[in-house]
């Protein structure tokens, strides 16, 4: 009972200041995460939650389901067609080559690991999550086509590394006996099969019946919200209790709902604007006390170079080469090399890892993958407005034909921190 009083002290608190601090460089998850390592560190004997806590994995399983979910459906598959280019190159060029060259750095840095536990890393870290630089994807100012190509990376990314993510942990936790006599492959197939197909049923079928419903006026105000919501949650649920991964459940479900009940995907966006907010906000404060604070004296020379390689060259030199001959400027490549914050599924990412796997490898991995976000929350935080103003002011003096300046339709964000 004490931790959630501390919860809703540190929430009111933040409320108090929220308006002075959105224009600030400081966000909401840089004030939640400091939060809570300043409670892991000096304010353990109040805030008793650890790792293995099930509170913990239900509060960030169920903001990552309700994150794809509602990233999924957002996500209009049938205009994002007519705009493919730059989202196209960053999911189907960047991801992979990120992937690739986060193993390779991984590899060289830990020799204790083998190939396919650095890989793992690199596929914890390679989802982004622009909301925790909102100031990238909100600012009007900045061109939409910009703004799109991170909103679009960001609400794909993560659902596309749930199933690669899967396959990674199988075979290492085969490797290293935390899944003794279990095939991987099998395990996998069965994770990514079923998530796929429960997520499929439940997202039509759900998206047929509320569209069906809504239409003969049997769904009334907040219960066609609420509707949504548990689409994404008998997805998750059903996937789960038959041996399927929930999380990739939730998102498939999220872009078939999308196919068969565009029009409701607004209601999906309106509830999660509050509730997606504070959940959002009370994981990043779970995650500076429980995982960020008890790892503060891991930091190793290895840990720190392949943090600052992860931020910056395995993820801008795949997206400078993903964007080469696209005919934007330097500048703009650069700018969304470097707005590939982690978050959220790099979080869940993580925790998957504290529970499947065990020994020096998963203390490994899972050190890595927490000072990357970590360090992520605060430096692309800290940018997101300066570098959003900057370029927007530089390009508001280029020529009509620029292909920044493109017209596309704009689609919205996560509208979170």
């Amino acid at each position: 009972m004490t931790e959630l009083v501390i919860v809703a002290l540190v929430v009111f608190a933040f409320a108090m200041v929220s308006r002075k601090l959105a224009l600030s460089p400081v966000t909401a998850p840089m004030v939640f995460t400091t939060a809570g390592i300043l409670l892991g560190v000096v304010g353990a004997q109040w805030f008793q939650l650890d790792l293995k806590s099930e509170v913990v994995s239900i509060l960030v399983e169920a903001t990552l389901v309700l994150v794809l979910f509602t990233d999924a459906v957002r996500i209009d598959l049938r205009a994002l067609r007519k705009q493919i280019f730059l989202p196209l190159r960053l999911l189907g060029i960047g991801l992979p080559l990120t992937i690739a060259l986060g193993a390779v750095a991984a590899w060289a840095l830990f020799g204790e690991l083998t190939f396919i536990e650095a890989a793992l890393i690199a596929a914890i870290l390679a989802p982004t999550d622009a909301a925790l630089g909102q100031a990238v994807v909100s600012d009007k100012r900045l061109p939409v086509r910009i703004r799109q190509a991170l909103n679009v990376e960001s609400g794909l990314n993560d659902g596309i590394m749930v199933p690669v993510v899967t396959v990674f942990l199988a075979i290492a936790a085969t490797e290293t006996g935390a899944a003794a006599g279990q095939s991987w492959g099998l395990f996998a197939a069965q994770q990514i099969g079923f998530g796929i197909i429960f997520g499929a049923l439940v997202g039509l079928l759900g998206g047929w019946l509320l569209s069906r419903a809504s239409s003969a006026g049997f769904v009334d105000g907040i219960y066609r919200q609420l509707a949504t919501i548990a689409i994404a949650v008998a997805a998750y649920a059903s996937a789960g209790a038959l041996g399927g991964n929930g999380f990739i459940a939730a998102f498939v479900a999220g872009l078939a709902f999308s196919e068969v009940a565009r029009d409701h995907c607004e209601d999906v966006q309106d509830f999660t604007e509050d509730e997606g907010e504070l959940l959002s906000s009370i994981t990043f404060l779970v995650f500076g006390a429980v995982l960020a604070a008890p790892i503060l004296t891991s930091l190793t020379w290895q840990i720190a170079l392949y943090v600052v390689l992860s931020l910056t060259v395995v993820r801008m030199v795949p997206v400078l080469l993903a964007m080469a001959w696209s005919g934007t400027r330097f500048e703009t490549r650069l700018f969304i090399g470097w707005f590939g914050p982690r978050g959220l599924a790099s979080i869940l990412f993580a925790l998957l890892v504290f529970d499947e796997l065990s020994g020096s490898v998963a203390d490994t991995v899972f050190s890595v993958a927490v000072w990357t976000i970590l360090v992520s929350v605060f430096a692309h935080g800290a940018t997101a407005s300066p570098w959003t103003a900057r370029l927007a002011r530089r390009l508001s003096s280029a020529p009509a034909s620029a292909p920044e300046l493109k017209h596309v339709q704009e689609m919205p964000a996560r509208r979170r921190f």
